[in-house]
């Protein structure tokens, strides 16, 4: 399990914020994040964006990319990423789309598929985990990988070299 008080902790000492763009773990890495105490002093927001329509008016996703890559794509996660780390106005923002089922996006994915994007001013890191498991394991697994991945991005001094 991921540790996110650590994260928390390790991103307030490095003076580093945070923000989300979700779409199929609908918010759970927020809920998560903000189940932690002082989680205000770094976590600054995010945008729960389920539909394709709020992907484009909110986090700055072009309607290109979605017609021509879907949403289930490493575009549109580093697009949800980037455009959201602006929106918010942090310095590290993660973005998750994917496919936790029952049935399958319109596209290519795969029930289970999931592309994570950890956005900074410099580099955007795109992760592209596929999960077994129902529902809720695959969003609750897609949350922890993400919040692992900081964390060893953080270990190893990574993270703040914008």
């Amino acid at each position: 399990m991921a540790d996110f008080p650590k994260l928390l902790s390790e991103m307030r000492s490095r003076g580093l914020s945070l923000g989300a763009v979700e779409s199929f773990t609908a918010g759970l890495f927020s809920s998560t994040v903000g189940e932690i105490p002082g989680a205000s002093a770094t976590f600054r927001g995010a945008l729960v964006t389920y539909d394709p329509a709020l992907k484009t008016k909110l986090a700055g996703v072009s309607e290109k990319t979605i017609r021509e890559k879907g949403v289930v794509s490493p575009e549109t996660a580093i697009e949800m990423a980037v455009g959201g780390r602006k929106v918010l106005g942090v310095d590290v923002c993660v973005s998750f789309t994917g496919d936790a089922g029952p049935g399958l996006e319109k596209g290519n994915s795969k029930v289970g598929e999931a592309y994570i994007c950890i956005a900074t001013g410099k580099q955007n890191i795109v992760l592209h985990p596929s999960f077994d498991g129902s529902r809720n394991a695959i969003r609750k697994a897609a949350v922890e990988m993400a919040a692992d991945y900081l964390l060893s991005l953080l270990g190893k001094g990574t993270l703040g070299n914008f």
